[in-house]
């Protein structure tokens, strides 16, 4: 597996991002991998070589990049202080041109394969702003996931669901439980938006796993409900990213 730390240069910034694919063969369709409000750290660095070893060209980027130099954050109160702030630099908006430096960059990577539609993971956060790449890139993008997604739903006028007309992809949802930032009725109002919208969706709600369930470690892991994202995050990307 190749795994390296590049620098990317956006409009905004240089945004850090970490790089996987397999050594042998290829090339691979690409994926990003959205990083949750924890952001980028050992947990997130498996999952994405996991992701990788199944044959996926798969990009992770530092989100935080506009506000703040790269680092790894820790569960102290100035820490967690600090990411509640950063977490308002990340934006839809910027996630589209953040998506297009990424992919920019892996045209230049004979390991990545463009020609093929591409894919997208998002966590807490970041589900809204993988919604976001499959409305203003339906040509581009194949399949995305939102896992653990939070504020898919909201009570303003540009809610992510009702940003979903111009939707192509297949979309996965995996709802947590007891969730704050996405709550039982949020989810029947998004079941109906992408119903209405004829979307090509599936929302599983994982009864007893809380928000943040995915990343393994934590103390919220629930292992049979992130082993149940991975099997239909496998199964979705290898019949969309062609």
């Amino acid at each position: 597996m190749k795994e390296r730390r590049i620098e990317i240069d956006t409009p905004d910034g240089t945004m850090t991002t970490f790089e996987f694919h397999p050594e042998e063969g290829g090339p691979y369709p690409i994926v990003l991998y959205l990083m949750d409000a924890p952001s980028i750290r050992p947990a997130l660095m498996q999952m994405a070589s996991r992701l990788a070893t199944a044959g996926y060209y798969v990009l992770m980027p530092f989100l935080y990049y506009r506000k703040s130099p790269y680092k790894e954050f820790g569960a102290s109160d100035p820490e967690m202080h600090e990411r509640r702030e950063l977490m308002q630099s990340v934006t839809r908006e910027g996630a589209l041109v953040d998506c297009q430096a990424l992919l920019n960059h892996a045209a230049t990577n004979p390991a990545a394969d463009t020609s093929k539609k591409i894919g997208a993971v998002g966590f807490c956060m970041s589900g809204p702003l993988v919604m976001s790449l499959a409305q203003n890139m339906p040509d581009k993008v194949g399949a995305i996931a939102s896992v653990h997604g939070a504020w898919v739903v909201t009570d303003k006028d540009d809610s992510p669901h009702l940003q979903i007309d111009q939707i192509k992809s297949e979309v996965y949802l995996a709802w947590a439980d007891d969730d704050p930032t996405a709550t039982p009725e949020e989810r029947d109002i998004m079941d109906k938006a992408m119903a209405d919208a004829g979307i090509n969706y599936r929302i599983d709600y994982l009864e007893g796993a809380l928000h943040g369930f995915a990343p393994p470690g934590g103390e919220r892991y629930n292992h049979a409900a992130a082993e149940r994202h991975w099997e239909v995050v496998h199964d979705m990307f290898k019949r969309n990213l062609v």
